[in-house]
């Protein structure tokens, strides 16, 4: 029997969510399966994979092959390099406390690379926020002063009007005010 490592789908339309599972090579993808080792959820950024890691590390050290995603996944998350350490342990190229600590060290520089992954990203929005947030501002800025200006324009066409229509009636008050003055 052929065992393959590889993705179950799970979740629901158009928001995939996969299980890492031992199948058989024959058996169909969301079918059968030996073992679940993990999960693996692409929809968040990074990806979350939550794995089993001495399991998946026995299944591919007893010759389980899987897929080029799962493969990829096991990588990122240090089970081939364990692999390959454990096999400087049996050339007897270094100890097992050595292989430890140089995996400890691999591990701790690749959470601290996700961390500033996610710090920019965070930055980045935060960034993007505060420019919507100006550019905003400044629309608003520029509608206020469109209404301000429209408002100013009424009120000096209003006070012409009236200094025209109080100029038209002291005209009006000065002609009757003549033939009285006449008589």
């Amino acid at each position: 029997m052929a065992t393959k490592i590889r993705l179950q789908r799970r979740g629901r339309k158009h928001y995939a969510f996969y299980s890492i599972v031992i199948a058989d090579s024959r058996s169909p993808r969301d079918g059968k399966f030996t073992e679940k080792i993990g999960t693996y959820n692409p929809n968040t950024n990074p990806a979350t994979v939550d794995i089993n890691f001495e399991r998946a590390l026995y299944w591919v050290n007893n010759g389980a092959t899987p897929t080029d995603t799962v493969r990829s996944i096991l990588s990122r998350e240090g089970v081939y390099m364990m692999k390959h350490l454990q096999g400087g342990v049996k050339k007897g190229a270094f100890d097992e406390a050595a292989a430890q600590a140089k995996f400890e060290a691999w591990k701790s520089n690749k959470e601290n690379a996700l961390n500033s992954i996610k710090t920019k990203g965070e930055q980045a929005k935060a960034e993007l926020k505060k420019a919507r947030l100006e550019a905003e501002k400044e629309a608003n800025a520029a509608i206020a002063k469109k209404v301000a200006d429209k408002k100013a324009a009424e009120a000096l066409a209003k006070a012409e009007a009236e200094a025209a229509a109080a100029a038209e009636n002291a005209e009006a008050v000065e002609a009757t005010e003549e033939p009285a003055a006449e008589a």
